[in-house]
């Protein structure tokens, strides 16, 4: 079935009708007050008043306007409120001491002595004249009263309420609020402390993000009373990949309220409820990240190369498995120096260096900020002639980048042992080259100098030869046959002519 839309005649009722539910939803919520605990007539005015508590609801409630007629009427509950009457926040306090701890009772001498308890904070001159006592005693103007309402609980009531005003006027206004800090050792950026100021009488819990509290290795502390400071350990791991990082810390609180849970009664009285306690927190984290501290070891491998240098292949590394980085992600720069030492044999592996030896050659290296740990080669310049030749490198905070520097443990020192196997290299004495021949050994002589012996002449070549056709070696051969004939045919010429010659006595 359809229905047609309601007429525009209906609408502004419609509306009224809304605000009505709407400004009930947000009114103060009004129940008639009922009969506590305590002694007296409960009526709006008496002969005796009504000394004890109200009920509104589930909570007693407690006269805070003397000489007002009891509130048996319609009651308002107000909520919590700092303001009211012009009570001062110590008067706030002591009186929400007093409902919160010792009025929320069924004990008619304990309703009756918180009763005239809050009385005397709010208006005691009031209190003590309101039924006719004359004089300025409130145990006096009690017991002028009681000994009608209740004779018996008299004096108990007259005890109890000295002690309670007693115990509510000495609690002191709590500070709301506080501060929270957070603290890094120089000497190990994961230690430090977290400071708590607060009210001695806060309580609350704190916790930890990015670090523990190192007696109990817990990120939480719950039942923490008033100031205090606890040692927290900010472990490594919370940092990014060995990026700097931040410990925070936060805590709840709560003290006693400076307020009142306020009722009225339109024409009576007006009443006290207990307030829930001030709930407030703080937040702290680090004044500056944490740099990742670490401890970098080197692992060397050294050689001697045909140039006669010292070659070191050097491993750098973490020794706790954790370079750090800048906040930018680029890796902290490790810079490290070698000493090569030269002696006439292999020395004894030492903790030490000996003494008597001094640097032959010097080697350094930078790690790349873009690369960390690796292996880095290092070569020295030409080492000064044969011996055994060995490293120690050795890494110093004080010779670190001024943006490293705080990355290394203070008073950070790492050297090498002294002729670790890894890094003795000998450089042996080169041999003569050998000669094709022995040569004769010469007789030493003193001499002023020595001359070096004059090499053999080279053999004679011409510088050119006529271009005959014949080659070299033919027209040696040559010329060697036609000497041999020219030569016999002197021979034969000169024995014939002997033989032409007369012979002679």
């Amino acid at each position: 079935m359809r229905h047609r839309p309601p007429s525009l005649r209906r609408l502004p009722a419609v509306l009224t009708l809304v605000a009505v539910l709407l400004g009930v939803a947000v009114a103060p919520a009004a129940n008639a007050a009922d009969r506590g605990t305590g002694f007296g007539t409960w009526a709006p005015l008496s002969r005796t008043g009504w000394h004890g508590s109200m009920r509104v609801g589930d909570v007693h409630t407690y006269c805070i306007h003397p000489g007002l007629p009891v509130a048996t009427g319609t009651t308002t509950d107000h909520g919590i409120t700092t303001d009211v009457n012009g009570l001062t926040p110590q008067q706030l306090i002591s009186i929400n001491y007093l409902v919160s701890t010792y009025g929320q009772t069924g004990d008619a001498v304990q309703a009756a002595s918180v009763g005239w308890a809050v009385k005397a904070i709010v208006d005691r001159d009031t209190t003590l004249h309101s039924w006719g006592y004359g004089g300025n005693e409130l145990t006096e103007a009690i017991d002028y009263i009681m000994r009608r309402a209740s004779p018996e609980n008299s004096t108990a009531i007259q005890q109890r309420t000295v002690r309670y005003l007693a115990e509510a006027e000495g609690m002191p206004v709590p500070r709301v609020g506080g501060s929270l800090t957070l603290s890094m050792d120089e000497d190990d950026p994961t230690r430090g402390a977290v400071t708590l100021d607060v009210d001695p009488t806060a309580s609350g819990t704190l916790r930890l993000e990015n670090a523990v509290f190192a007696d109990t290795g817990s990120s939480e502390r719950a039942g923490i009373q008033g100031a205090a400071t606890y040692p927290i350990i900010s472990p490594v791991t919370a940092s990014d990949d060995g990026r700097p990082y931040v410990a925070r810390a936060a805590g709840t609180f709560t003290v006693r309220s400076a307020a009142i849970r306020y009722y009225s009664t339109p024409g009576q009285q007006e009443s006290a409820g207990p307030a829930e306690p001030t709930t407030f927190t703080l937040t702290t984290q680090d004044a500056s990240p944490r740099p990742v501290r670490f401890s970098p070891r080197i692992e060397t491998a050294a050689t001697i190369d045909s140039r006669g240098r010292f070659v070191d292949d050097v491993m750098v590394s973490a020794g706790d498995g954790v370079w750090p980085r800048h906040s930018d992600g680029t890796f902290v720069v490790v810079s490290a120096t070698a000493d090569v030492y030269r002696t006439n044999a292999f020395p004894a592996e030492a903790t030490e260096i000996p003494s008597n030896l001094s640097p032959v050659a010097h080697l350094e290296l930078r790690t790349d900020p873009k690369i960390g740990p690796a292996v880095y080669r290092t070569v020295s310049a030409a080492l000064p002639g044969p011996g055994v030749y060995t490293a120690v490198w050795r890494i110093e905070r004080t010779s670190q980048d001024p943006a490293s520097v705080v990355n290394f443990p203070t008073r950070y020192f790492w050297m090498e042992r002294f002729a670790t196997p890894a890094q003795t290299e000998q450089l042996a004495f080169s041999p003569p080259p050998a000669d094709p021949e022995p040569s004769p050994t010469a007789t030493p002589t003193t001499v002023a100098a020595i001359i070096p012996p004059t090499p053999p002449a080279p053999p004679l070549v011409p510088a050119a030869l006529a271009l005959t056709g014949v080659s070299g070696t033919s027209l040696v051969v040559t010329s060697g046959v036609s000497a041999g004939t020219i030569a016999v045919g002197m021979y034969a010429w000169r024995r014939g002519r002997r033989r032409t010659q007369p012979l002679t006595g």
